[in-house]
């Protein structure tokens, strides 16, 4: 799955235009390199995203097309998370 709908599906971001723009200018990256939106994610990637007001780190558990809400948070677990 791409990284930038990982990003939506899991709800961490809340549009996929704005998970592409956020690789775009260089805030995301898998396992330590720089992504681009079209990064394709598995299962164990660690991913961070920077955040205007921090950043998160997480690991990819699971890939799913569709999840419900209450279902999204399943998908990731936090690593680190830091506000500035």
């Amino acid at each position: 799955m791409r990284v930038d709908k990982f990003l939506k599906v899991s709800r961490i971001l809340k549009r996929r235009t704005v998970a592409r723009e956020a690789a775009d200018a260089g805030k995301i990256s898998v396992n330590g390199k720089p992504a681009k939106p079209a990064c394709r994610l598995k299962v164990g990637d660690v991913v961070e995203l920077d955040y205007v007001s921090g950043k998160v780190r997480f690991r990819v558990l699971a890939l799913k097309e569709t999840v419900k809400k209450d279902e999204a948070a399943s998908l990731y677990e936090v690593i680190e998370s830091s506000e500035e």
